[in-house]
């Protein structure tokens, strides 16, 4: 159930990019640095971190320097970064989770000595967290170009 829960909702994030051009969607429209297409490149980065870099204990793998101090920087969007290729890399961290969670117990504890959660805790958290986006990009949709939907 956590899982389908999950799914719905990462679903939703790739849906919300279907049909904009990259312009479209990597418009800023508030204040922030977020865009519809930056919340689905931190998105695969978040997949990265609770369950490669936390939960299996896989060595930290991102495309920026470990000591990066700035905290929205996989938000940003490089002129390389595309929708698809932005869809591609959330996909394949997405997978890589499913292969994760798959193999594991929802009571395994994470290997982090930083932040020892339970796959069951990641789990409820990645929920959240990919529902916390998904509202954000239902808003930025609907500024984008009208369209409402879940």
């Amino acid at each position: 159930m956590l899982s389908a829960f999950l799914d719905r909702y990462r679903e939703t994030m790739l849906w919300k990019l279907d049909g904009l051009t990259k312009e479209q969607a990597s418009a800023r429209l508030v204040p922030s640095a977020t865009t519809l297409l930056g919340i689905v490149k931190h998105m695969a980065y978040v997949e990265r971190g609770w369950f490669q870099v936390n939960f299996a204990g896989e060595p930290p793998s991102y495309p920026w320097p470990e000591d990066e101090p700035d905290e929205d920087i996989d938000f940003r969007i490089s002129t390389a970064d595309t929708i698809e290729s932005i869809g591609a890399l959330y996909e394949q961290e997405i997978a890589r989770s499913r292969e994760i969670v798959a193999g594991a117990s929802l009571d395994d504890v994470s290997k982090s000595k930083d932040r020892p959660r339970s796959l069951r805790w990641i789990m409820v958290h990645m929920i959240e967290e990919t529902a916390r986006h998904a509202g954000h990009a239902d808003i930025l949709r609907e500024l984008t170009d009208g369209a409402i939907g879940q």
